[in-house]
């Protein structure tokens, strides 16, 4: 049965009515839907626009309806036409016309409206509790690597000596804004359309506001047109998740090149990698190029979800039915990644010695070379060009700026003398780097500190 029925005189096409149909995605939204429809029957009541007993029979109903599907005992039929049509047409089959009474006041463009964004709201607050769970994995794997020296990196071409746990906490950052962008988006998905009707609210004496306080909802929305069209809080959620699949597609491509043999930092856990079916030497790193390449999926929500609402006329038109697998796809995605890429990253090994013999090489300690001269007095300029062409002569003579001798070092200029091997020592180099934000063990103490007071204050 149709809840739309009796305007037509004619059955509909099945291959239109497959075409039509969202029962098989939108099924996961029946405990959002029934909880919704348990505060409407309430609200309905207690403004007498139904009768208690009625509320209490729609309410029971309902409730049973839950438990049933939770327990497995009732199976979500996907010939409905949504899970909205299942779950009335259960209520109905069950308590009879008090059923039919349920939908008074309400359309179903704002009940998926209200779906939606009591989903994303338990979506939002699951995925910032992984987001706290990989950041307290990052943050405990740089404490035990604060001392750890590989060289850091512009242009993928060795720069400067740093700590892997300045690395790392470099993308504890990046994952802080994630966690703190999730939050600014949940205040906009946090508004309850319920209310708004097709387009034009309603001509019963409602409650709005009775019906956000039963669900939990901050605020109501103000306008109804805008409340039943609006998926503005959908884009916002997959810009985050995109940002969120960014971040951890540069950290993938980190550990991917880091596996390699070329640059041998790091072991990845087996646990994390797999062979190949011709090469018995293989181990793969195919979970980071996995998560890296997933990314692309959560591009693509958000670009599915701009393109389906860029023409679009107020208020609701059934485009929108487009939205949910893009939503769904998206937290999924993020969910599995997350969780993980933070299992991953626990479980690896970094080779130590290999990180540090990579910083030894590239002239990394060069700018601290130009530094020292500096603080003899001599300009910035000069100075960076005498180390550049202290550093070819390096090259051209296979040596690099540690293994020089002072001799070598006073033919370009007479302010070398022999305390420039300590001043380009690498643990010098680091720790000399005291300031705010920088890699010496004094500052990236800070900084952990700091983690740990946010994780402290964010997790549930």
């Amino acid at each position: 049965m149709k809840l739309w029925g009796g305007r037509f005189t004619k059955e509909a096409d099945k291959a239109m009515e497959r075409f039509n149909s969202s029962i098989s995605f939108d099924k996961r939204l029946y405990k959002y839907d029934i909880n919704g429809s348990i505060a409407h029957a309430a609200m309905l009541a207690k403004c007498g626009i139904i009768s208690r007993e009625d509320a209490k029979s729609i309410i029971e109903g309902l409730k049973s309806i839950l438990d049933d599907i939770e327990s497995g005992k009732l199976k979500i039929s996907e010939d409905a036409e949504d899970i909205h049509t299942f779950i009335e047409q259960q209520l109905t089959c069950r308590i009879g016309t008090a059923g039919q009474r349920l939908h008074t006041a309400r359309s179903r463009n704002d009940q998926v409206a209200l779906d939606i964004r009591m989903y994303l709201k338990d979506a939002i607050s699951q995925i910032q509790q992984l987001l706290i769970s990989l950041m307290e994995t990052i943050t405990d794997v740089a404490f035990i690597h604060i001392d750890t020296i590989m060289p850091g990196y512009t242009h993928l071409q060795r720069a400067q000596p740093v700590t892997l746990g300045h690395y790392l906490m470099a993308y504890f950052q990046m994952f802080k804004r994630d966690y703190e962008r999730l939050g600014d988006c949940y205040k906009r998905v946090d508004i309850m359309p319920l209310g708004s009707g097709a387009l034009a609210t309603s001509t019963y004496p409602i409650d709005r506001h009775f019906v956000a306080e039963k669900l939990g909802f901050s605020s109501v929305s103000e306008n109804s047109m805008d409340a039943v069209s609006d998926r503005d809080f959908e884009i916002e959620f997959l810009n985050c998740a995109a940002l969120i699949g960014m971040h951890l597609s540069r950290f993938c491509e980190e550990l991917v090149i880091w596996s390699s043999a070329e640059f041998n930092f790091i072991e990845l856990d087996d646990a994390f990698c797999t062979g190949s079916s011709i090469m018995p030497q293989k181990k793969n790193p195919d979970v980071a190029e996995l998560i890296r390449g997933k990314t692309g999926r959560l591009y693509g929500d958000l670009i599915r979800l701009f393109t389906v609402m860029k023409g679009l006329p107020l208020a609701y038109n059934k485009d929108m039915q487009e939205d949910k697998e893009a939503i769904f796809d998206a937290a999924d995605t993020l969910t599995d990644s997350i969780s993980i890429f933070s299992a991953m990253l626990s479980t690896a090994t970094f080779h130590k010695d290999v990180m540090l013999k990579a910083a030894y090489g590239g002239f990394t300690n060069a700018t601290d070379a130009a530094d020292y001269l500096v603080k003899k007095g001599m300009p910035f300029r000069q100075a960076h060009e005498i180390i550049g062409r202290l550093v070819v002569y390096c090259i051209e003579n296979g040596k690099d700026l540690s293994t020089i001798s002072i001799e070598e070092y006073k033919q370009f200029s007479d302010l070398f003398d022999e305390d420039i091997k300590g001043a380009i020592d690498l643990k010098t180099c680091i720790q000399n780097r005291k300031v705010y934000g920088g890699p010496s063990r004094e500052s990236v103490t800070v900084m952990i500190d700091n983690a740990k007071k946010f994780l402290e204050e964010h997790k549930k």
